[in-house]
């Protein structure tokens, strides 16, 4: 039996490895996204410490300066929390790039291997032809044999 071969494998191979890289950059901008959340976080925590802090700071003797510094510190965290918001959601639509890309790549690879799917099939088909095909030349020249020995014999 003859050995299959997919003309297109090298086309196949290169689709494998584009999804590989995609899955790799979808994981890199996952991570990233992963990492500006817990920034978000930390800062959002930050804040609420000066809050609390700002609350204590009201209760106790009342002292301007820090006052004053506390309610800048804030401040200054909501303008942190804004800008890290904004990278953020520049992650997430990042993330989003990612997976449609992922997504289509992966759609490409597995059309090659329906592709070569059924082009293994036609193989399959075609060599059990030739087989069938092969099989019956030999029965045919068998029973041809024997016809022609069983007319010797008679004579």
């Amino acid at each position: 039996m003859a050995k299959f071969i997919y003309r297109m494998q090298s086309i196949l191979d290169i689709k494998n490895k584009l999804e590989t890289q995609a899955r790799m950059d979808y994981a890199a901008a996952r991570m990233a996204l992963n990492e500006e959340e817990e920034r978000l976080e930390a800062l959002q925590e930050r804040k609420a410490g000066y809050e609390r802090e700002a609350k204590s700071l009201l209760r106790d003797e009342l002292k301007v300066r820090e006052i004053l510094s506390n309610q800048t510190a804030i401040l200054r965290m909501e303008e942190y929390i804004g800008q890290q918001k904004l990278q953020v959601s520049l992650a997430v639509t990042k993330l989003e790039k990612e997976r449609e890309k992922l997504r289509e790549v992966m759609q490409e690879r597995k059309t090659h291997e329906k592709l070569k799917e059924k082009a293994l099939e036609e193989f399959r088909l075609e060599e059990n032809a030739a087989e069938n095909k092969m099989i019956d030349e030999l029965t045919s020249y068998t029973y041809g044999q024997r016809r022609k020995a069983d007319e010797r014999h008679a004579e």
